[in-house]
C-alpha cells in the first residue's frame, strides 16, 4: 500500500463525507477516533457513506465489515485494496 494510494483513498472518503455531512469541519478530524464520536453523524448518515461508496467506486462493504469503517484510519486501511485506484 503505497502512501499516495492511502492519501487518495483518505480524500475519497472526506469527499465523501463531505457531500453528506456539509456543514460538519472535517479539517481537526483525529484519523484514529470514531467518526460519529467527532462529527454529527447518525447511522443513516454511514449507510449513505457505505451507498456512495459503492455507487461512486463501485466497492461493496457488507454489513459485518461497517465496525471496519469506524474511523478514518480504518477506512482507508479497510477500501485501499478494495479501491481500484491507479
Amino acid at each position: 500500500m503505497s502512501l499516495e494510494t492511502q492519501e487518495k483513498v483518505k480524500s475519497i472518503v472526506l469527499n465523501i463525507i463531505s457531500d453528506i455531512a456539509p456543514d460538519e469541519d472535517l479539517s481537526h478530524l483525529d484519523a484514529t477516533k470514531g467518526l460519529r464520536d467527532q462529527l454529527a453523524l447518525d447511522s443513516m448518515d454511514f449507510l449513505d457513506i457505505v451507498m456512495e461508496l459503492r455507487r461512486r467506486h463501485k466497492v461493496e462493504v457488507p454489513a459485518e465489515d461497517y465496525p471496519h469503517l469506524a474511523t478514518l484510519a480504518g477506512c482507508v486501511e479497510y477500501l485501499t485494496p478494495k479501491m481500484n485506484l491507479q
